[in-house]
């Protein structure tokens, strides 16, 4: 059977007069780089945000293509445009948001997997994180090795 990689294209979801929709396509899963790395795209309307949240054994890369995402990674924050790149360390609380007029597009990257595998498994199961409840989601931010700090500081 062959891995299905796409959660949602970019646009998919929204109609005419509609606001955009959040939606994430993986690039590349962790079994198909042996644990070593997982990649997705997400697009991003405006004003919308993570969670303040860490993961305990992945570090994180995200590469802005388009738009304007605000970062807080740890104390700092940083508003990056296109061509921007922000690492996440492991271990270090962090959140970002769509702060520009338009969708913003970013390429995120996790080493190792681990991480990715949160939205590998929401791809499975089909169930998007904004019908899971506080504890639903902690608990399968937990299973990937992450854990909610608190509401985003953005």
């Amino acid at each position: 059977m062959e891995t299905q990689r796409t959660v949602e294209n970019p646009g998919q979801g929204a109609g005419p007069g509609e606001p955009p929709v959040r939606s994430v396509a993986l690039k590349l899963l962790g079994a198909e780089t042996g644990g070593s790395i997982m990649m997705f795209e997400e697009a991003v309307p405006p004003g919308k945000k993570s969670r303040f949240h860490l993961h305990h054994n992945s570090d994180e890369v995200a590469y802005v293509l388009s738009g304007e995402v605000t970062f807080k990674i740890g104390d700092k924050v940083t508003v990056c445009g296109p061509g921007a790149c922000a690492f996440m360390p492991r271990r270090v609380p962090h959140a970002w948001k769509s702060t520009g007029t338009e969708t913003g597009k970013v390429l995120f990257l996790y080493t190792p997997a681990n991480a990715g595998g949160l939205l590998e498994e929401q791809q499975r199961t089909q169930r998007k994180f904004a019908s899971m409840n506080e504890c639903e989601l902690a608990d399968i931010l937990q299973r990937h090795g992450g854990e909610i700090i608190g509401p985003s500081p953005l």
